[in-house]
């Protein structure tokens, strides 16, 4: 099977008028991370929930595993995982005894202990789901998806609520459990995340993929420039910097102004060009390209504030 998971011109309509998702097409291949990125808005959740059999769309087809996501949509949920961007549980049973529980919704039996210790909560066995902390919330949503033994498993915002250190350690699991053979879709608001975890990326906005590539090629095209990034106390007149050579080119966004050069040795004139027109900036930066700034071409706004 050359691709796992087959989208073609995916559309979903919302009360009639509103097109949440517009016309997305894109594959998934058998053993990668592939990560959907994007703004709350953007459509990614609803394009998984289409995939996993959750909605129904109102144009375009999908296969999943070589089934289709219309008439075999029980197939697909067989051999599918997911973990939604919140779960909750029955209260008064232990870990051990949810894993049973939904283990036997494929006619399983759950290995409690393998399933705990994939992500490190083997001594939880017997505590309740409530008395977890939130990165072991996840963690354990994590083990839930997994008591069918999926082929693929769905992650929506896996690290959202997370703190750094627990955000990091869900980035080595899901790389853990990819490299068990396990394909995995996920989607995220963390570039960074998105950078370390996936072999590729579709970048979402407005309902509409605008491009797909591996997170490094996709760097890679921005590599001949260098980013300046400032803050500004009044709006910033872009008129006598839309000339320089140097410039390629300008984004500024109240209070934040970037500039992308073709070069360092242009930075301490640049800053000399920004007193002389009386710009008072501060937060001063100056970076190579990221997936971020790769956002922040395709769409001309900055990630954070879209």
């Amino acid at each position: 099977m050359a691709h796992i998971i087959d989208v073609n011109n995916l559309q979903k309509t919302y009360k009639k008028s509103f097109l949440a998702v517009k016309g997305t097409s894109f594959f998934v291949e058998k053993g990668e991370i592939f990560g959907i990125l994007g703004p709350n808005g953007a459509g990614k959740t609803t394009t998984l929930e289409i995939i996993e059999g959750l909605k129904v769309q109102t144009g375009g087809t999908v296969t999943v595993l070589g089934f289709d996501n219309l008439t075999q949509t029980a197939e697909i949920k067989k051999r599918i995982g997911v973990q939604l961007q919140s779960s909750q549980y029955l209260h008064h049973l232990s870990l051990g005894e949810l894993l049973d529980l939904f283990a036997s919704f494929y006619n399983q039996k759950a290995d409690r202990q393998a399933l705990l210790k994939l992500v490190d909560l083997t001594e939880k066995e017997h505590a309740e789901f409530l008395n977890l902390s939130g990165g072991q919330k996840q963690r354990f949503t994590l083990a839930v998806s997994l008591v069918n033994e999926p082929e693929i498993l769905f992650l929506d915002e896996p690290t959202t609520g997370l703190d750094p250190a627990a955000r990091r350690g869900m980035w080595q699991l899901i790389k853990n459990i990819n490299a068990r053979g396990i394909t995995i879709v996920l989607t995220t608001h963390f570039m960074e995340e998105a950078e370390y975890l996936c072999h590729r990326v579709a970048i979402m906005d407005q309902g509409k993929i605008l491009e797909i590539e591996q997170p490094k090629k996709l760097i890679d095209q921005l590599s001949e420039t260098i980013q300046v990034s400032f803050l500004t106390e009044t709006p910033f007149n872009a008129a006598p910097f839309q000339n320089r050579p140097e410039i390629k080119k300008i984004l500024a966004e109240y209070p934040k102004v970037i500039l992308e050069i073709n070069s360092l040795d242009f930075v301490s004139t640049l800053a000399a060009l920004l007193k002389q027109n009386n710009i008072i900036f501060y937060g001063f930066t100056v970076k190579t390209a990221t997936l971020e700034d790769v956002y922040l071409q395709l769409t001309g706004k900055d990630y954070e504030n879209a």
